[in-house]
């Protein structure tokens, strides 16, 4: 299935985790993304690629609303999580940014202690009401992570002590931590070691049974092994969508052709 961004009337069999229609983002007076339409689904993993500076990144950080925090930045448009706009004026972000987590390119645990990086989120949110609680939260979300066995003897040092491979699988736990429904990946490997990098991709496949993925990547390789949806960005257009073998396989847009196989990049 392919499906291209001009056509809103997109049409599947599954109903869209969130929704893009129209999205239009401005930094002061530049256009950073013209007229996107853009379906993501649960259980699935969507990469966004093309070059740099072609709008994955601003698109990706449209969907929790982490724009917010750039002052020249306009969004227009709608986007939406289980047909709710998420732009809405009655949406409570931090609640919409428990449900859509977020993971850096780079990794960025708090300065604390590793058990206390997993549970900051489930303690603001009041996810857990005692103790032992808490503890399985923590268990449950470094087990998802693929991390406890590494960890389970060191819960009290600090999260900033870990390998680089480490503390981006703490981030990602501590983003599973608070129960999200989608999580967002930017460029999560892009500061790791190929070891560091094949443990987050492997990761990357078991979660993705249990939530929306979306992950921004420069590497169509990646891209090719982690997802089941693909969308690619050119000078904040998406250009073409649709799944990952016929992306890669038989692009229907010329420009999607030219990057897959290295005329641009």
């Amino acid at each position: 299935m392919n499906i291209q961004a001009a056509d809103t009337n997109i049409t599947t069999d599954r109903e869209p985790k969130m929704q893009a229609r129209r999205v239009n983002v401005f930094y002061g007076d530049t256009h950073a993304l013209k007229d996107v339409n853009l379906d993501i689904y649960a259980d699935e993993v969507t990469a966004l690629i093309g070059p740099s500076g072609c709008g994955k990144s601003t698109f990706l950080r449209c969907l929790n609303r982490m724009n917010d925090t750039v002052a020249s930045c306009r969004v227009k448009g709608v986007m939406t999580l289980d047909n709710e706009d998420i732009y809405s004026k009655q949406v409570d972000v931090v609640q919409l940014r428990a449900r859509v987590g977020m993971v850096f390119q780079k990794p960025n645990p708090f300065p604390k202690s590793i058990y206390d990086n997993v549970a900051y989120g489930p303690r603001i949110h009041g996810l857990a009401r005692k103790g032992d609680e808490l503890d399985e939260i923590v268990f449950t979300s470094l087990q998802k992570a693929g991390l406890w066995d590494e960890v389970k003897d060191r819960l009290d040092t600090s999260g900033t002590a870990l390998s680089g491979g480490q503390q981006q699988r703490l981030c990602i736990a501590r983003a599973i931590a608070v129960n999200p429904e989608v999580i967002l990946m930017d460029e999560p490997c892009s500061a790791l070691d190929p070891i560091a990098t094949a443990k987050i991709e492997e990761l990357i496949d078991e979660l993705k049974g249990h939530y929306a993925i979306v992950i921004v990547t420069h590497s169509m390789q990646q891209a090719a092994r982690v997802s089941q949806k693909t969308a690619f960005f050119h000078l904040g257009n998406l250009v073409e969508y649709g799944d990952t073998v016929e992306i890669f396989t038989n692009p229907q847009e010329p420009k999607t052709k030219d990057y897959i196989t290295g005329r641009y990049g």
